[in-house]
C-alpha cells in the first residue's frame, strides 16, 4: 500500500527545491490530492503550472492525483485562509500539510536593514504559524478527525550562520512550534513534527552555493560526500510519531572534524 494512499496533502512554497521535491514524492506515494501554494508573481506561476501539468499526466503518475493550485504572500494570513478554503472546497478535507515556504536573504548582521529581518522573520515564523492553526482547525473539525503537520525548520535551528542572523531564529521558532503544536494537538489526533534540512541545493542557495570552493567544502563536510536534494527531504511517514525533529543532513551536524 503506497504511503499516502487517498491522502489530500498541503504545500507552502511548492513551486520549487523542497517544496517541489515533496510534492513529486507524495504523488509517487499515492496522494490523491495536492494543493500546491506558491507565492504569485511570474515566475513561480510558470513554475507552479509546469508542477501541476507534470504530476496530473498519466503516463507519470497513472493514479491520477488531482492538483489545485493556490497563489499569495504566506506572510499574509489571508493567504493560509485561502489555501484551507481552496482545500475544502475542493477535497472536503486536509490530511497532511507541509509548512515549507521560506526565505533566506544573506545578509551581514552588524549592518542588516530592520526591513530584511521583519521580512525574514514574517515569511518563516508567522507564515508558519498561520497557516498550521488555520489548517489544524480544519483538521480538528473534519471527520474522521486528525491529521499530519510537517514543519520545515533547518540545521540553521541548531548552529549558527555569519550572514543569517536574521534567518536562524526563525528557524529555531519553527522547530519549537511543532513541538509545542504537538502538545496542544494531539487530542484531537494531530500529530506535528520538524524537518531540519541540512546544506539542500535549492534556489534559495543557489547564488551562494555557486562560488566552486565553497560548495566543494560544504560537500567535504558532509559524511555523505554531497550535498542534499529536494527529494532527500521528503523523508520517512510514521503513524506513531508526534513531537519529533529529524535532522536530514548527510551527517553535517555531527562531522566536526
Amino acid at each position: 500500500m503506497a504511503l499516502v494512499s487517498n491522502k489530500i496533502v498541503c504545500i507552502t512554497g511548492a513551486s520549487r527545491g523542497i517544496g517541489r521535491g515533496c510534492a513529486l514524492e507524495f504523488a509517487k506515494h499515492g496522494a490523491s490530492g495536492l494543493v500546491l501554494h506558491y507565492y504569485g508573481d511570474e515566475e513561480t506561476e510558470r513554475e507552479i503550472r509546469t508542477l501541476k501539468e507534470e504530476i496530473e499526466n498519466p503516463a507519470t503518475y497513472p493514479q491520477n492525483p488531482k492538483v489545485v493550485i493556490v497563489p499569495g504572500d504566506i506572510a499574509d494570513p489571508g493567504t493560509s485562509s485561502k489555501i484551507v478554503e481552496i482545500a475544502v472546497q475542493t477535497f472536503q478535507r486536509i490530511d497532511v500539510l507541509v509548512s515549507n515556504a521560506g526565505i533566506c536573504p544573506f545578509a551581514e548582521f552588524l549592518s542588516m536593514p530592520h526591513a530584511t529581518w521583519e521580512r525574514t522573520r514574517q515569511v518563516n515564523l508567522d507564515g508558519s504559524f498561520f497557516v498550521v492553526q488555520a489548517v489544524a482547525n480544519q483538521m480538528k473539525n473534519q471527520t474522521p478527525q486528525g491529521g499530519s503537520i510537517v514543519g520545515i525548520s533547518s540545521i540553521s535551528a541548531l548552529v549558527g550562520g555569519e550572514m543569517q542572523c536574521h534567518y536562524t531564529p526563525t528557524k529555531a521558532g519553527i522547530l519549537s512550534l511543532m513541538q509545542s503544536c504537538a502538545v496542544a494537538l494531539g487530542k484531537y489526533n494531530i500529530r506535528a513534527n520538524a524537518i531540519l534540512p541540512g546544506t539542500i541545493a535549492t534556489d534559495i542557495n543557489k547564488e551562494d552555493l555557486s562560488d566552486v570552493s565553497k560548495r566543494q567544502n560544504m560537500e567535504k563536510r558532509t559524511v555523505l560526500g554531497r550535498l542534499g536534494e529536494p527529494s532527500d527531504i521528503a523523508g520517512p511517514v510514521a503513524k506513531y510519531v508526534t513531537g519529533a525533529s529529524l535532522l536530514v543532513d548527510g551527517g553535517l551536524f555531527v562531522n566536526l572534524q
